[in-house]
């Protein structure tokens, strides 16, 4: 009787590791549910930064060697076209997500 007890004190305390692990376990970036608005300014933020990088990088060769602003428009026009092409990525994402979870609530009832 007495190892019947301590396999059922064993199962206990396994369970109750279990259940302090997955409630410490971190978050997929994913799973975490966001509002319109802050995937909207994700959204602008990366467009805002990809302009932002292309005309840095833009401005700094022009500075560098010199020239007209031809680097300057050339590399912010590359950070728009990577801006919008971040912004499309991050659309995808999101509609495969909420296309995931209406799919698993069309599928409850």
């Amino acid at each position: 009787m007495s190892t019947r007890n301590e396999n059922d004190q064993l199962s206990e305390l396994d369970k109750r590791i279990k259940a302090v692990k997955t409630a410490h376990a971190p978050k997929d970036h994913m799973d975490e549910h966001y509002s319109q608005a802050q995937l909207a300014w994700r959204m602008v933020i990366e467009l805002v930064a990809g302009l932002g990088l292309g005309f840095g990088i833009g401005y700094g060769l022009d500075w560098a060697f010199g020239t007209l602003p031809i680097f300057m428009v050339l590399f912010t026009f590359m950070g728009l076209a990577a801006g919008v092409k971040t912004m499309l990525r991050s659309a995808q994402e999101i509609q495969k997500t909420q296309e995931a979870a209406q799919a698993a609530k069309d599928e409850k009832g």
